[in-house]
């Protein structure tokens, strides 16, 4: 599939922050068909049971990956999770390559809707979500001293995912 653009990363995240040490450091790539991509691998410290990925991560990382996928058509938009649903198919491994993919499949003036899929580099599907989020702007999310977003930027690694 044929990477479009880079998306943002920011310093602090835990799914996508670049400076955090106990978090994923995602990459995500809006591609040709209007999903986003992304290449993880979790490791050790995001573990339940042992050779497990906790749920929570899990979640999390389908919450962002979704949440992103309203920049393909409407970068300026941020949102805020409403409702989430999680599938759970197979047990998440870390330490292993995995492969997410996020897309919008309902907008309106107000809110998004998306889905999440999580797959092993086989192709065999192992968590998904369903979401709903409110479209807001950056300064009703996060407070003043940080509402410009001025910890996010842009790295110039793309490829081909």
């Amino acid at each position: 599939m044929k990477v479009l653009k880079k998306q943002n990363n920011s310093r602090d995240c835990l799914i996508c922050g670049v400076d955090n040490p106990f978090g994923v450091k995602a990459q995500f790539y809006e591609v040709e068909d209007d999903s986003v991509v992304t290449i993880v691998k979790f490791r050790s410290e995001h573990q339940s049971y042992p050779g497990r990925t906790h749920g929570g991560m899990i979640t999390a990382l389908l919450d962002e990956l979704v949440g992103r996928a309203i920049w393909i058509t409407e970068p300026q938009t941020w949102g805020v999770t409403m409702t989430l649903s999680m599938k759970f198919r197979k047990p998440v491994p870390y330490d292993e390559k995995l492969r997410a993919v996020g897309r919008i499949v309902s907008k309106t003036s107000r809110t998004f809707s998306g889905e999440g899929k999580i797959f092993d580099m086989d192709g065999k599907l192992l968590a998904e979500c369903t979401a709903t989020y409110m479209k807001l702007p950056i300064d009703k999310i996060a407070d003043a001293e940080n509402s410009n977003a001025a910890d996010i930027y842009i790295e110039d690694d793309v490829e081909d995912i």
